[in-house]
């Protein structure tokens, strides 16, 4: 499961389809309603956020209006419509890591967006989340 701390207009076809599922399945983790996964390390920060299960579906909402702006058909009615939460802290360590760890797999998946992605000079982060300093967060596995 990776749920990116990145904006999700950086991830390919593949990578953006695959954060709509994972965020779902985290979703139904939050919620109760799976029996799997419930110690993934990626649902800490929603776990210890003031309310996971607004954080989870503001985080979807963002995923779902960028996957509408590539005319993609995500379903609408698979989550609340959850404007704002408030944010979650994120370290520059774990961006950097995360934008290291979607280049390698842009590098042979998607070239164009791959050398896009190289040459951005400001990083933006999920809307959920807030830029804060510091290393690789503790519930990454590296």
């Amino acid at each position: 499961m990776r749920i990116w701390s990145l904006h999700p207009k950086y991830l390919d076809v593949k990578g953006l389809v695959a954060l709509w599922r994972e965020a779902l399945l985290a979703k139904n983790v939050l919620e109760g309603k799976t029996t799997g996964y419930k110690n993934h390390p990626q649902l800490t920060r929603f776990k210890n956020s003031a309310n996971g299960q607004n954080a989870i579906n503001h985080y979807l909402a963002v995923v779902y209006e960028e996957s509408s702006l590539r005319g993609y058909n995500f379903s609408r009615d698979k989550f609340k419509a959850i404007d704002d939460s408030p944010q979650i802290p994120v370290t520059t360590g774990q961006i950097n890591y995360e934008i290291q760890h979607l280049l390698k797999k842009l590098k042979t998946r998607d070239p164009d967006r791959f050398i896009k992605l190289s040459e951005e000079k400001e990083i933006e982060t999920h809307p959920l989340f807030m830029l804060t300093e510091g290393e690789i967060e503790e519930w990454e596995i590296v």
